[in-house]
């Protein structure tokens, strides 16, 4: 028995090592398949999610405005993933990229800004930010640095050195306009009080005056000589100046913790006077590019105002 059982093991009739070669053959044809199989599959998969959202959380401007239009797009790349699933037509899926990619060539890039550069505002954001954090540690990745503090006049979207070219004479073109808008006078904008955008964004408010009116028509301004330059600059919806230090998009691993910021946690600070910025600058930024030792963006072109009087 002991014997019949060795030679059934081994296949009988003297055939023993060629279904053990056979075996060994079929085991390594698996691996080639899965190793073949693993290659696919990392050739078809796609840019990771969390490596375009990090793009966008370097994103200066923070309104809800812009944050619905990624995230609207966002979702419409899912919606159209189950609709393929659903309908094999191929005109539908062309149609769907055609769609995509117009909406990612207008994605803005590149943002007119006017950087906070007084101690007193920067200080008292600090204070702001720490005092949060001491609440939520969590939130220490949601802060944005001081040197990065800015108020966003306009978007714009640049795709070529051309462009960036064009763009960096709309900004000198505006210089002209803007003093003759001014006639030497000075924009002191006050920022007071706290307000935030869906619990996901936390920003200082402007004191809404004579000063912010012209900041609000200098805003205006520029967007149309930017326009006439043929620059895809601007949005539809109304101007809205604010100064973020807080936001949940800089962190993909945060969205995940935390949904909502808790307006408690800023509650002492609500209505607190956070100091004034005079107008003196307007910088062309990237949105993208590395930016500066000191935190702040990468600047193409600035222009700097001389105003001798304040509005009365």
């Amino acid at each position: 028995m002991a014997l019949r059982t060795a030679a059934g093991a081994g296949g009988g009739d003297g055939g023993g090592a060629a279904p053990e070669h056979d075996g060994l053959e079929n085991v390594q044809q698996k691996e080639i398949f899965k190793e073949n199989e693993k290659m696919a599959q990392q050739r078809e998969e796609p840019c990771p999610a969390d490596s375009v959202e990090s793009l966008m959380a370097e994103m200066p401007f923070v309104d809800t405005d812009i944050e619905e239009e990624f995230v609207m797009h966002a979702t419409s790349e899912i919606n159209i993933k189950k609709k393929r699933k659903r309908t094999a037509g191929r005109e539908i899926e062309e149609g769907s990229e055609r769609k995509k990619k117009k909406k990612k060539q207008y994605q803005p890039n590149y943002f007119i800004s006017l950087p906070i550069t007084n101690p007193e505002i920067t200080g008292n954001i600090q204070a702001v930010q720490d005092a949060i954090i001491q609440k939520d540690q969590r939130l220490s990745k949601a802060m944005v640095h001081s040197g990065s503090l800015h108020v966003t006049m306009l978007v714009m979207h640049l795709s070529t050195k051309e462009e960036i070219s064009i763009a960096v004479g709309a900004l000198s073109d505006s210089k002209d306009f803007v003093e003759d808008l001014l006639k030497g006078k000075t924009v002191d904008l006050s920022f007071q009080g706290i307000d935030h955008f869906k619990n996901e964004v936390g920003f200082v408010k402007l004191a809404e005056n004579d000063h912010t009116a012209i900041l609000t028509e200098i805003a205006e301004t520029m967007k149309k000589i930017f326009q006439e330059k043929g620059i895809s600059a601007g949005e539809e919806r109304a101007f809205k100046p604010h100064l973020t230090f807080m936001k949940l998009s800089k962190s993909t691993q945060l969205r995940k913790q935390v949904k909502k910021i808790d307006s408690s946690l800023y509650e002492d600070f609500k209505s607190r006077y956070f100091g004034d910025e005079i107008l003196h600058r307007l910088d062309l930024c990237s949105m993208l590019k590395k930016k500066q030792p000191n935190g702040y963006y990468y600047c193409e072109s600035s222009i700097v105002f001389v105003c001798i009087r304040q509005f009365l």
